[in-house]
């Protein structure tokens, strides 16, 4: 088994800390200007958000950083865009999804480890340039291999914590490279309630009771 390092990285309110000249300017260097980019300016400017609990409501508060997510096709992309360039630089592999951002890199000798712990500070440094800062607490790193020295990595002189397994998109995957899947572990739980509490299991039964929630 190769020896690798898979640093779990997660950024703090990644979706609220947007700024949203910083994003506008990176729209203008990728060509999207004119009415276009004035759409997307006044779609961010001067949104607000409330909080409904229980029939009670907050006070109305601005987004001032804000890129809307929940019910929203542009918000993701545009956060995307924003976090496009974050592995400029990078000699390690890294994947990026949305929010998600792992950095993967073979630790065989000390001057792996250099190189992973380098890439690392580029990215720390774009964080703190783009305001983008890392939730050091949610950052996670996973030692693969039997032979694996399980060196230190830190963020801001805070040393990143090491774990035995980590979820990814749903996927729990173990230092051993065992991986379950959450999905997988649910479907036979819902099998399990059918089993026990349905005598009659047609598909128009099942369906009525999903539609009511019971499953």
């Amino acid at each position: 088994m190769n020896v690798l390092i898979v640093l779990y990285l997660d950024f703090q309110k990644a979706f609220d800390k947007v700024p949203h000249q910083r994003l506008l300017g990176k729209l203008e260097a990728l060509g999207i200007t004119g009415k276009v980019s004035r759409w997307i300016a006044s779609w961010l400017k001067d949104r607000q958000q409330q909080v409904v609990l229980n029939g009670h409501k907050s006070t109305w508060i601005y987004g001032l950083s804000r890129v809307p997510l929940q019910g929203s096709i542009l918000g993701p992309l545009l956060f995307v865009i924003f976090v496009n360039d974050l592995d400029d630089g990078v000699m390690s592999r890294m994947l990026k999804f949305a929010d998600d951002v792992k950095l993967i890199g073979q630790v065989a000798s000390e001057e792996d480890v250099e190189r992973l712990r380098t890439d690392l500070k580029l990215l720390i440094k774009w964080s703190a340039d783009w305001q983008m800062l890392f939730n050091i607490e949610k950052c996670k790193v996973l030692h693969i291999g039997y032979n694996n020295k399980c060196s230190n990595y830190f963020i801001d002189h805070t040393e990143i914590q090491s774990s035995d397994e980590e979820t990814d998109l749903r996927v729990v995957v173990h230092k051993t490279l065992k991986v379950g899947n959450k999905v997988v572990k649910e479907a036979y739980s819902v099998f399990g309630v059918i089993n026990r509490c349905f005598l009659n299991k047609t598909k128009d039964i099942l369906r009525w009771s999903r539609s009511l929630g019971v499953l």
